[in-house]
Parts: structure tokens; C-alpha cells; sequence
């Protein structure tokens, strides 16, 4: 018996999310741990139940997913990414694999994550609309001011009740969360990628995050608001949700893979 790793990829456009849903009535919605699933268990030919570090919603992306399962074999690590990858659909990509401890827990062991949010601004402007990248970057028809935004990703840095940044039913026992780093920067003309790493994120966080930073970068919202709207606990005072496309899970963090 051994415990695999999975370094997984995916382009998020045609699931719902990563977690299995199946419906009262009709046919399950498609989700990548239910495509990968399947995927191990034809390879391996057993009956395997796969864990992820995180459930990304419907639409979004990875890069740096992580996923484990257990199973009755001595294949190497490499030839069970090759195998496994030979039986996933093209919107699923294994990129790493290898040999982790029973003990190990994808979610339980894991002490930071990091997410990208892409985004197109000015899109007033229809030339500056994605199109080959559209599934990947989301828009907004406001110029935005990366001085502000990133004066105020530096008010957000820390340990803070982040109930203002989450759905209102969000199911969490504690919506306190610690936040690394975040920044904004330029990638490209009209272009900026919001980096944003912490302990864990709540329900749509990341995105309402983004939003809020709009906000700040449009003129909408003041810098010096974003303390007072933390304090706050009201959702009603962040930004909108911003759209699934531009988000992509990038990495997991372990204290093993330090």
C-alpha cells in the first residue's frame, strides 16, 4: 500500500468546481475530482478515494492543486502520473507526483496556500477584451489606479475577522483568516494579476477580495476604508464577486516542503 501525491492542473471553464456533487435527480455534475477519480481507478484498477487541499468553485482554475489517494501498489510515482494522465480528459493535467507519509493530510497539514485573480481593466475599450485568453481573465470596464489598490492590499495583510469577504451562509465555524501577502501588479497592457497567499481562505474570498480592490482602484471605495470595512463584518460594504474565469488556485504549501 502507498499514499500518492498529485500535483494537479486544470482549466476550470467546463466543471462544477472540484468537489463531487451529485443531484437529487439527473445526471452528476462534472467535477475534477470526479474526472481524476475515475481517471486513478482505471489506471490502477481499484476501487481508490481521492482527497484535494482545496475546493475551488465552478469555473475556477489551478496550477497547483493538490490531491492524495492510497493504493495497493509499488509503482513509481512517475509512471503513476504517466498512467494516470493517459486516462484524464485534456482539461486535466497531473504535473507532479510522488510518495508522501499515511499520515499525511492534504488540508489538515497544509500552512499556506496562494491564489492569482487575472484581470483586464479599461475594457471600455473593446480592443482590450480577452479573446484567446478569455476563459482565463476576467474584465472590467473601469481603469483602474495600481497605486491605490496595492495601498490597500497592504491594509488587508495579516490576521483579521474576514466575515465582510465571504458569503453571508458560508458554513464556517470561524471566518478568522491570516493573509501573507497580497499584491497587485502589471503583466501585460491593461492587464494586472492580484496575488493574494494565506493559512486558508472562506467561500468566494479571494474573488470578493478582488472585488473590493476594484473598487479602490475605480475611486469607489477610499484606501483608508478598507480597516474600517474589515471591522466592519458587513458583507454589504466589500466588493462584488468577481467572476469565476480570472481565479486559479497556484500553489499549496506543507511544512515537509520547506
Amino acid at each position: 500500500m502507498a499514499r500518492y501525491r498529485f500535483i494537479v492542473a486544470y482549466d476550470g471553464t467546463a466543471f462544477h468546481g472540484w468537489q463531487k456533487q451529485a443531484p437529487p435527480i439527473g445526471e452528476s455534475l462534472r467535477t475534477v475530482q470526479e474526472d481524476l477519480e475515475l481517471a486513478i481507478r482505471e489506471a490502477t484498477r481499484q476501487p481508490i478515494r481521492l482527497h484535494g487541499a482545496s475546493r475551488t468553485d465552478a469555473g475556477v482554475h489551478a496550477r497547483g492543486q493538490v490531491a492524495v489517494f492510497d493504493a495497493d501498489t509499488d509503482i513509481d510515482p512517475f509512471r503513476m502520473l504517466c498512467a494516470v494522465n493517459s486516462k484524464l480528459p485534456s482539461d486535466i493535467r497531473i504535473v507532479n507526483a510522488d510518495l508522501v507519509p499515511f499520515e499525511f493530510n492534504p488540508i489538515g497539514d497544509c500552512i499556506s496556500k496562494g491564489y492569482r485573480y487575472m484581470l483586464a481593466h479599461g475594457c471600455k475599450d473593446p480592443r482590450r477584451k480577452p479573446l484567446f485568453d478569455r476563459h482565463f481573465v476576467a474584465t472590467t470596464a473601469y481603469e483602474l489606479d495600481l497605486e491605490r489598490m496595492q495601498e490597500a492590499c497592504e491594509l488587508l495583510i495579516g490576521e483579521h475577522d474576514f466575515a465582510a469577504f465571504t458569503k453571508i451562509n458560508h458554513g464556517r465555524e470561524t471566518t478568522i483568516r491570516r493573509i501573507d501577502a497580497c499584491s497587485v501588479e502589471t503583466v501585460a497592457p491593461w492587464r494586472i494579476a492580484i496575488d493574494v497567499s494565506g493559512n486558508g481562505f472562506l467561500w468566494n474570498m479571494v474573488r470578493i477580495i478582488a472585488g473590493t480592490l476594484v473598487d479602490v482602484g475605480r475611486g469607489k471605495t477610499n484606501i483608508s476604508d478598507i480597516s474600517e470595512i474589515i471591522a466592519s463584518k458587513d458583507r454589504q460594504r466589500t466588493g462584488i464577486t468577481m467572476p469565476p474565469e480570472g481565479l486559479s488556485l497556484e500553489w499549496v504549501k506543507y511544512d515537509a516542503d520547506q
